[in-house]
């Protein structure tokens, strides 16, 4: 090109990049800038969550232990002092509230109506102290917290019959007295949340302010960017536009992509097309029928073996089980019973179990179940599971005989590298047959 008529074209392409590159670093800067100032904002906001929390798990925790001591002395169920304690002593709720408002000398105010709840609240449980002490003469009970030892009753109390002792503490929980001081801690309680919202409003509005200067330079910046980018996209657009296009209506078509163009592209096409064809592998071997079990419904061997390779087992609970005598349900029933016994099961087990939870069918009357992403399930919880599933198949409502399974389950956090797992839970599972049958068994090295 002669030098009198312009630029040349490689003149063009330094001075746009070097252009791309200004702009690009104002923007990094810019995007800096906006983000730390967002993320004040979220900052705040995530502040006055978690104090409206913590206000909320106070009054939560404060009606608990009234609701604990009204039906311990409605109906005298131990089970409500002990939880009535469990909160109070244990839980600590009301306290925890407390540390977690304590933050910074900002929320000073709500903090200080926090603690006229807190005093509320600890001079309302003397006069629920009084109550239960009543009830337990009432009742008899000898088993009891120690600290209610230290409630004396009066001299008329004392003297009251069991039926009028129970009266006289219901009375003094569930009299206006009683909710006239509930009132009160909600009335701190609410004072409290409002300062919250004050200091989170005025944080608010200064953080606004700063994002909205922010925003107000990132768009010049992005502006004066864009007029450098649409030049290069004129110089660009013959070897990256046209492919892109052509790519679009291929992808529409559900077919490969022709691999021209720009070099660039050219590698994006052929990664595509890798993807691409994995992805038809994957849909032929994820195939409903051949993953899953014709009977049941779960998956099947093969689609156990699939599930087995894309599952992180050290974040998986396992469970193997099998019907217990199930070969006497098939001799004195016949098959078709057992088949419709396998699909109860398999029913049951739908019912119990999440729907990210897998269950498979290895054969016979013998399941796996990858309980994934429950590395901190409790083993509580798995026992509720158990016995949920126990209590349904045993049920004869449906015509059907009622059974039972043995279980075995190994946390995936327990299995080394290596390790053959399914022997692991397989014991397990024998060790429950040991047991008698119709329970389960937790994998630790103890049972190996």
């Amino acid at each position: 090109m002669d030098k009198k008529k312009g630029i040349s074209l490689r003149t063009i392409h330094i001075w746009l990049i070097v252009t791309v590159i200004i702009w690009s670093g104002i923007v990094l800067i810019a995007s800096f800038r906006l983000t730390n100032t967002f993320m004040d904002l979220v900052g705040a906001e995530e502040e006055h969550t978690e104090l409206e929390k913590a206000a909320l798990e106070f009054m939560d925790a404060s009606d608990y232990l009234t609701e604990c001591v009204q039906r311990f002395t409605i109906n005298g169920d131990k089970r409500f002092l002990d939880q009535y304690f469990e909160e109070a002593f244990k839980a600590n709720r009301r306290e925890d509230a407390l540390s977690k408002m304590n933050v910074n000398g900002k929320t000073e105010a709500a903090l200080t109506q926090l603690r006229e709840a807190m005093d509320n609240s600890v001079a309302l449980m003397n006069q629920e102290y009084y109550a239960m002490r009543l009830v337990i003469d009432a009742k008899g009970y000898t088993d009891y917290p120690e600290i209610l030892d230290t409630v004396n009753l009066s001299e008329e109390d004392k003297k009251l019959s069991p039926n009028d002792k129970i009266r006289r503490a219901t009375e003094l929980v569930l009299s206006d007295e009683y909710y006239n001081q509930k009132d009160n801690i909600r009335r701190d309680m609410q004072e409290s949340r409002d300062e919250i919202d004050k200091l989170m409003d005025s944080e608010k509005e200064e953080g606004l302010e700063v994002l909205n200067r922010e925003l107000i330079f990132v768009r010049i910046v992005i502006v004066l960017q864009v007029i450098s980018i649409i030049i290069l996209v004129r110089l660009t657009s013959v070897l990256g536009i046209k492919p892109v296009l052509k790519a679009a209506d291929n992808i529409k078509s559900d077919s490969p992509i022709e691999e021209d163009g720009a070099n660039e592209f050219r590698i994006l096409a052929h990664a595509y097309n890798k993807m691409y064809s994995r992805y038809r592998n994957s849909l032929e071997h994820l195939n409903y029928k051949a993953s899953h079990d014709e009977l049941t419904g779960a998956y099947n061997r093969a689609g156990y073996d699939i599930l087995l390779s894309g599952i992180d087992i050290k974040t998986t609970h396992i469970m193997i089980l099998d019907v217990d005598n199930f070969k006497g349900i098939n001799d004195n029933y016949g098959h078709e019973m057992g088949d419709k016994v396998l699909i109860k099961l398999v029913k049951a087990l739908d019912s119990v179990f999440r729907d990210d939870d897998c269950i498979c069918r290895l054969g016979g009357d013998e399941f796996v179940i990858f309980m994934v992403h429950s590395s901190g399930m409790s083993k509580r919880l798995i026992e509720a599971k158990i016995n949920e599933i126990d209590e349904e198949i045993k049920s004869t409502d449906d015509g059907l005989p009622p059974i039972s399974i043995s279980v075995g389950i190994i946390n995936g956090k327990d299995i080394d590298e290596n390790d053959n797992w399914l022997a692991k839970i397989d014991s397990a599972m024998y060790e429950s047959k040991k047991k008698g049958k119709n329970t389960y068994t937790f994998y630790t090295k103890d049972n190996q």
